[in-house]
């Protein structure tokens, strides 16, 4: 079903940020030491695994998430989905997997966006999100990289605030019991063997109230590392600092774009460790990623001590640098990093 204007129907304004099942997924395979050939739109549903499948024994797995936006003028775009493909590559590459190349992933992403077009929500109502998996789907028994790989890429049409707190800002918990990821690990990856233990303290943070869990190092637990599903920033006298990218947190693609455009802007960025005290001392806080996108914190708690920060002041650097980086995704600031890709 859909409307005159070409939308399926369904209510977007009562989108959320949950799996809505669209027309067609994308799916590429290729056997070891070969390369993945050309790939095809298929309906979407389920897919059909060996027991035996390497994703399923030994978690070798990985994936992406990006969206395709519909702006004012009818274009479509995606906002630097090279980094995507980049970052899959390398991903691939720690987890003894084929990858496809960087123009496979980038036409893939595009013929899926195209293929659900219906299924792209109105300006300011929302985006595609879309997820590119690259899965061991060969029979394997022995811990040994699997015989096939499967590229596969799914969408669902989601709300622009991944948190149920709509605009208001996060409260995070300072997770100081579990670890995220630990050096020489595949922390910096977006390997699927991340996240599934992340879910306990996850929900344990939820059910106390608070809308993440932000992890500290796992060698001395006294520096901030990211949080559950996206990047952090806080800002003290002005400087802006986040946790270097040194293999145990992931590379964001809008935690990159977010310290270039502050360095445009002239402020200074420092990557580098942050101790877990000076969180109590920052003047703000903000969070980034492609779900996510860029969202202010309001508060952080650690052992027992609640810190508030000034998250809706309109004079906020999280206020500037957020103004800056929606005007170049809907087109209202002139991109000129080539950061904007449009697909039709």
């Amino acid at each position: 079903r859909g409307d005159e204007n070409g939308y399926v129907d369904i209510d977007w304004d009562t989108l959320g940020f949950g799996l809505t099942s669209t027309d067609y997924m994308y799916k590429m395979k290729c056997f070891k030491d070969e390369e993945f050939a050309e790939g095809k739109l298929i309906p979407y549903g389920n897919i059909e695994l060996s027991p035996a499948a390497c994703v399923l024994n030994y978690g070798q797995g990985i994936f992406e998430g990006m969206k395709a936006t519909r702006r004012e003028n009818g274009k479509i775009v995606f906002f630097r989905p090279d980094g995507n493909a980049l970052r899959m590559k390398k991903g691939a590459e720690r987890m003894c997997m084929p990858s496809p190349s960087v123009d496979q992933f980038i036409d893939a992403v595009k013929q899926t966006a195209l293929a659900n077009k219906r299924w792209i929500p109105p300006p300011g109502k929302g985006s595609l999100y879309i997820r590119p998996l690259l899965l061991g789907t060969g029979a394997t028994p022995s811990v040994a990289p699997a015989t096939e790989y499967t590229f596969l890429i799914y969408a669902s049409p989601v709300r622009n605030n991944y948190f149920k707190e709509e605009r208001a800002a996060l409260n995070l918990y300072v997770e100081d019991q579990f670890d995220r990821a630990s050096r020489g690990g595949v922390g910096g990856l977006k390997s699927i063997t991340n996240y599934a233990p992340g879910m306990k303290p996850l929900t344990k943070a939820k059910n106390n109230g608070y809308s993440d869990v932000l992890y500290l190092d796992s060698v001395t637990g006294k520096y901030v590392e990211e949080v559950s599903a996206c990047n952090i920033f806080i800002v003290k006298d002005k400087i802006i600092s986040t946790p270097p990218t040194k293999g145990t947190i992931l590379p964001g693609v809008t935690r990159k774009s977010m310290i270039e455009i502050a360095r445009d802007q002239g402020f200074k960025v420092e990557e580098r460790q942050i101790a877990v005290e000076e969180l109590l001392e920052a003047d703000e806080a903000f969070c980034t990623g492609t779900a996510v996108a860029v969202v202010p914190v309001g508060s952080i708690t650690y052992q027992g001590k609640r810190v508030e920060y000034r998250a809706a002041d309109t004079n906020s650097m999280f206020k500037k640098l957020l103004s800056i980086y929606v005007g170049i995704q809907n087109g209202q600031i002139e991109d000129k990093k080539g950061w904007i890709v449009e697909i039709n």
